[in-house]
Order: structure tokens, then C-alpha cells, then sequence
């Protein structure tokens, strides 16, 4: 459901820079808080990865699953940065 919604802000956020108009402050904010939401998540996970990984009864498979997500959210969270960068007018 988390990668739906991700994936919704992030069609809405190419659709914003493909149109070509800048992003207004609202949008920006909303973006921002994403972000924050995001890497939050991305913490969280990467403690749980470290306290499965120190456990040698721990599922692999819940492990493995675990760092996709992360490395998921990672990039997602790659890409809305790079959304609130300004193109420059050459």
C-alpha cells in the first residue's frame, strides 16, 4: 500500500516537471513532508535489518525483503530530492 501511495506522489511530481511549470510552495511542502516520511521509514528499517541480522534464528527471506524495501524506498526517496532541484535555463 506504502509503494501505491509513492508511487502515486511520484507520478504526480513528473507530471508537475514533465508540463514544464514549477512546483508551487504547497506542493514543494508536501514533497518536503513526504520526504521526511520516507526517510523515517528508511531508518526504521534499516534498524530492523540490523537487529535480523545480528540474530541467527531470524527469516532470510523476511531479511531479504526487508532490504529490498529499503533499497526501494531509497531510490524513491533519490528521486523526489531531485524533483525539488530547479532546472536551470541554459
Amino acid at each position: 500500500m506504502r509503494s501505491r501511495r509513492a508511487a502515486r506522489t511520484l507520478s504526480a511530481g513528473f507530471a508537475t516537471v514533465a508540463t514544464g511549470h514549477s512546483m508551487d510552495f504547497q506542493e514543494k511542502h508536501k514533497l518536503k513532508e513526504r520526504i521526511i516520511k520516507l526517510k523515517l521509514e528508511h531508518n526504521d528499517l534499516d534498524m530492523a535489518i540490523s537487529r535480523l541480522a545480528d540474530d541467527p534464528t531470524s527469516d532470510e527471506l523476511q531479511l531479504t525483503r526487508l532490504k529490498k524495501r529499503k533499497l526501494q524506498l531509497k531510490d524513491t526517496i533519490s528521486r523526489l530530492q531531485s524533483m525539488l532541484i530547479p532546472d536551470l535555463d541554459a
